[in-house]
């Protein structure tokens, strides 16, 4: 009798094993994502749980960061040699973090059909020297939100085309007292001004560096850029406090009625237009963000983002698996309202269309313009010049062309 008992102890034992045999070869992996702009953290946990879903024997580990800590937590990770198999990186990112080896070169797994799917501009998220490293996962950049209410009760019928229009409607609206500060901008000393002063440089036919790569914002273009920003705040028509804020700042002065006139990404269209989050939901217009006379129709900077493998990971396989789901057309046109797709063919869609047909409209504009940020393993020295340039100049420490000619020699290019 006690043999018995032992032996279907034992056989008890030996199943048990089998039956956790699954559990314990299951593939664990880590993803690193941002906690603002784009797409939201419900959305990327509702992805990633859908991905989890359709592939039960791999478990996906989601932490999410400010923007401004992404890259020194991916870098951070990567020194340690263990942490994340997949990160989100923005467009600046990809000389850097192929030169340090971050990310692993994955161009032979572009399949042909993505190659023809995916927008050619989105592409350039992802590359470096005809090398990719991931896929475009955020295709972003920032457009001309404004008050369709403050408009029409200033009467004005149509939203600014250039920038001096900007300025001169701007202008109506403060002095007829529908806004005290009728324009803002994210314009903190951080990478949010870079992008709006790329937007601006990019109308003016700026550009970053010259073809040896030397600096070239110093004068042109770039000076024209950080001028008209100087003006703005000077003829009292940007919200002093743009200095400040950052895109989500941004968002929450617009939405609450405060500005006529807003510079953001993608994501607060939606977000504007939801009663539970804006009070100016329903008068809430987008266009692309504005040219200059002589120079250009429209402007937009570069602000996408891509997903790609760690060096360091364990499991490659699994994690271009949680890639190539996360950047699918399916997945992208069903979270379609904070971040538009990558696929040119989602934007005769309908479905994606639907009820924010005028940001299609703009989308389709501007994102064939993409005005990209210095590709270079030394943007972030430049980056952090710029930022120190701009700040100095609208708080008038110093000129514009002298804070730009600091920035060029503090650059180290």
């Amino acid at each position: 009798m006690s043999i018995r008992i032992a032996a279907t102890a034992m056989l008890a034992v030996i199943m048990g094993a089998f039956a956790s045999g699954p559990a314990r070869a299951e593939t664990t992996i880590n993803a690193l994502f941002m906690s603002q702009a784009a797409y939201s953290e419900d959305n990327v946990r509702d992805m990633t749980a859908d991905f989890m879903k359709a592939n039960p024997g791999i478990k996906v580990n989601v932490e999410f960061v400010p923007y401004e800590g992404l890259r020194d937590k991916t870098l951070l990770a990567q020194g340690a040699g263990s942490g994340y198999d997949v990160v989100l990186f923005d467009v600046i990112w990809p000389a850097e973090f192929a030169g340090e080896k971050v990310l692993v070169d994955v161009t032979d797994r572009i399949t042909p059909e993505m190659k023809a799917g995916v927008l050619p501009g989105a592409w350039t998220t992802v590359e470096y020297k005809s090398h990719r490293y991931g896929i475009p996962w955020i295709l972003d950049t920032k457009y001309l939100y404004y008050n369709t209410e403050m408009l029409k009760k200033a009467g004005i019928a149509t939203p600014p085309r250039t920038w001096d229009e900007l300025l001169q409607q701007a202008k109506i609206l403060k002095d007829k007292g529908i806004a005290a500060s009728p324009i803002v901008w994210s314009w903190a000393q951080a990478e949010a001004v870079i992008c709006d002063y790329t937007t601006l440089l990019a109308a003016n036919g700026g550009k970053f560096l010259d073809d040896s790569g030397k600096p070239a914002f110093q004068s042109g273009g770039g000076l024209d850029a950080l001028s008209y920003m100087v003006k703005s705040i000077d003829e009292g028509l940007t919200n002093p406090n743009s200095k400040e804020y950052l895109e989500e700042d941004v968002r929450r002065v617009f939405s609450s009625g405060q500005a006529a006139f807003a510079l953001n990404w993608t994501y607060m269209y939606n977000l504007a237009n939801d009663p539970k989050e804006s009070k100016v939901a329903g008068n809430v217009g987008v266009v692309p963000a504005p040219g200059v006379a002589g120079k250009s129709q429209a402007s937009a900077v570069n602000g996408s983002m891509g997903l790609g493998i760690t060096t360091t990971s364990k499991n490659p396989d699994a994690a271009w698996k949680y890639i190539v789901f996360m950047t699918s057309r399916p997945v992208q046109e069903k979270f379609a309202k904070l971040s538009l797709p990558i696929w040119s063919a989602s934007y005769d869609d309908p479905a994606v269309a639907k009820d924010q047909e005028q940001l299609v409209a703009a989308a389709k504009t501007s994102l064939a313009l993409m005005f990209p940020r210095p590709t270079t393993p030394k943007y972030q020295e430049l980056s952090t010049a710029l930022q120190q340039a701009i700040q100095s100049a609208l708080l008038k420490s110093v000129t514009p062309e002298a804070a730009l000619s600091d920035a060029a020699k503090a650059s180290g290019l």
